[in-house]
């Protein structure tokens, strides 16, 4: 292709995205789910925290398992104290606690929590981290969290994060990305987990 034809397809290009962008006028509150095997759901979240903290949004951050060690993220988010709420909610990962009725009780706990700052139109952003995982597990009941999430300020975001999302989530989200594992050092090569990588 010579640079002629090069420019009269991008030219062509350029119209029919501009003509998809005119089209596109509405705005709303999105429900986003990150699930899948592969890493980087929360990656992904935290870039929208970001970017939110940016504009000057609230934000919330309810962390439904990581919450026996320190994330490096929690750190790093301390410095918006007054515009982010970070709770870090659970007692480690499940094979950790192996205490099913405590492991619900926190769930249910950070749920709750994770509501307040949903329905409160305050917070334009809330992160439910690793709450997927809480719902498949059988720690909360996916009805009340769709229940609760039909309460959300029409212009406001949730993000649910976690492998496992059910069915009846990923119906009800606008956005909903699957992270596929294809490859990871600590299952082909018995790469630990490291910081700034994991955690």
């Amino acid at each position: 292709m010579n640079q002629e034809q090069y420019k009269q397809k991008m030219q062509r290009r350029k119209e029919v995205q501009e003509q998809r962008l005119a089209a596109k006028n509405q705005e709303k509150g999105l429900i986003i789910v990150n699930t899948g095997n592969g890493k980087g759901k929360t990656t992904a979240a935290l870039g929208m925290v970001m970017r939110s903290l940016g504009h000057g949004y609230k934000v919330a951050i309810i962390q439904f398992i990581k919450g026996a060690w320190e994330p490096a993220e929690k750190a790093v988010l301390a410095k918006w104290e007054g515009q982010l709420d970070f709770h870090a909610m659970g007692e480690g990962f499940t094979w950790e606690t192996q205490d099913k009725e405590r492991d619900t009780q926190k769930a249910i706990a950070a749920w709750e929590r994770g509501l307040e700052y949903i329905i409160n139109p305050e917070y334009k952003l809330v992160l439910l981290d690793e709450v997927n995982v809480a719902l498949k597990l059988g720690y909360l009941e996916v009805e009340r969290v769709i229940e609760g999430l039909a309460k959300k300020p029409e212009d406001s975001h949730v993000i649910l994060t976690g492998r496992g999302a059910p069915t009846e989530l990923i119906e009800k989200a606008d956005l909903v990305t699957e992270m596929t594992l294809i490859k990871h050092p600590f299952r082909e090569q018995g790469v630990k987990a490291q910081p700034g990588i994991e955690f």
